[in-house]
């Protein structure tokens, strides 16, 4: 099977295109050669910038796919400019979306398929929204062989939960309280990128699988303040809490507060009965006390510990704040 990722080297796809390489696949990575992340060996380079259409189809002319995979298309624009690329290049094209597109404040739990997606206040989920509209539209009407999979709070080794990635163990490891939303009671759900490669490695070349939409998911929800107490707990440090609503942290980083307000200050409880019934093989089982050992790990290669302290400065001066009541 010949397929192609667009992008291939980033949190979530780098291991997914490690298992390509594993179980056979002939894979062509499409992107820009930017990434920390290295190709897994076997793996084809294609160097271009997929938001330069003409670069990209000069780059393409001679190619045709048996799967084509979007890891990097966010909005309506980049998922048309794919369509005149692939329409006839390609027997299967998969969207990744995102769970942040379901109905928000959520009604029932848990969240499949079959939710509607409305997401009023956050501009990520809403292009992701409008850009899977797009994608059935055109499966509708042309019969475009669109598969749309949609991850949860996906990491890998590089990337912890809570803002700041490396920041976070920063500010453990220096005593600071970490910021948490809400009262960090509701639950999350957090899958591992070997996990969630698992399940879209089985809908590569699925012909049951077009048309269709998947939760690609773990099994695990845990509170945020769980997740804290694992992170802190791993990375041998005492734990210091501050509890600050999303709007009061808009004040601060207006992104931040966005993506807390309008995705994470939500109960992130997800079915993913219908991945598991198309990839039997999909049985997600890397906890986060287990993944969080990699990101450890990681963190601890003293190249990778990049603390941003405009970032930290800005949390000191919100929990200053919050502190003397402003």
């Amino acid at each position: 099977m010949k397929v192609l990722f667009i992008g291939g080297t980033g949190v979530i796809s780098s291991s997914c295109s490690e298992l390509c390489i594993e179980k056979g696949i002939d894979l062509y990575l499409l992107n820009r050669g930017i990434s920390l992340r290295t190709p897994p060996e076997g793996s084809h380079i294609i160097n271009c910038d997929i938001r330069n259409i003409q670069e990209a189809e000069n780059e393409l002319a001679n190619y045709k796919f048996d799967v084509v995979v979007d890891w990097i298309a966010y909005n309506k624009l980049h998922v048309e400019t794919d369509y005149k690329l692939f329409q006839n290049k390609t027997s299967q094209y998969i969207f990744i979306s995102s769970c942040a597109t379901y109905l928000k404040p959520p009604v029932n739990f848990p969240i499949d398929e079959n939710t509607p997606l409305y997401n009023p206040g956050w501009n990520y989920a809403n292009d992701k929204i409008t850009a899977e509209k797009f994608l059935m539209d055109i499966y509708n009407k042309y019969e475009f062989p669109v598969t749309i999979v949609r991850p949860s709070h996906t990491y890998d080794k590089t990337k912890t939960p809570l803002k700041g990635d490396y920041n976070l163990l920063y500010r453990l490891n220096h005593g600071k309280k970490i910021i948490l939303h809400g009262d960090g009671n509701s639950l999350w759900t957090l899958t591992h990128a070997k996990d969630f490669a698992k399940g879209i490695i089985g809908l590569l070349g699925n012909s049951k699988a077009i048309g269709e939409a998947f939760n690609i998911v773990s099994d695990e929800t845990l509170t945020w303040n769980k997740i804290a107490q694992i992170i802190a707990e791993k990375a041998g440090c005492d734990l210091k809490i501050i509890y600050l609503s999303a709007d009061f942290i808009s004040r601060y980083d207006s992104d931040w507060g966005s993506n807390l307000k309008w995705d994470k200050s939500f109960p992130g409880i997800f079915d993913n009965s219908k991945i598991k019934a198309f990839v039997p093989d999909f049985n997600p089982d890397i906890p986060f006390s287990k993944g969080v050992e990699e990101i450890i790990e990681w963190y601890s290669n003293i190249q990778y510990q990049i603390v941003n302290y405009n970032f930290d400065i800005m949390q000191d001066k919100m929990i200053d704040d919050f502190d003397s009541g402003k």
